[in-house]
């Protein structure tokens, strides 16, 4: 059984919250809240909450088949793009710098299998 979480329009660019999401792929589900409790990125705040969205969602299946967090392992990880912001800050001479706001979308998905 699997169970996943969508976290979407994140305020943190996808580059950094990969950084994040390659630690934890196929590892349990208690060992990944572990690493990102310790981590003191924002990426790890972010990607944990996703986390324990996803293994909130298993636990409280809609089909009441519920799965104990010991059990769950993190199968896949993915950040991908969200929209970007785009902002312009005044330089000299007359000029405009631009800034870009990147967002992403954290997709976390768990199951009961151990992945091989």
């Amino acid at each position: 059984m699997e169970a996943r979480c969508i976290s979407k329009f994140v305020h943190i660019s996808p580059f950094k919250a990969r950084q994040v999401t390659r630690l934890i792929q196929g590892k349990p589900v208690t060992e990944a809240l572990a690493m990102l409790e310790l981590s003191p990125r924002k990426a790890a705040r972010l990607v944990g909450k996703a986390l324990r969205s996803a293994i909130a969602n298993a636990e409280n299946d809609e089909r009441g088949v519920g799965v104990a967090p010991e059990d769950l392992f993190v199968r896949e990880a993915v950040v991908g793009e969200g929209p970007t912001m785009k902002r312009f800050r005044p330089k000299a001479r007359g000029m405009a710098g631009r800034i870009r706001k990147r967002t992403s979308h954290i997709r976390i998905v768990v199951t009961d299998e151990e992945t091989a």
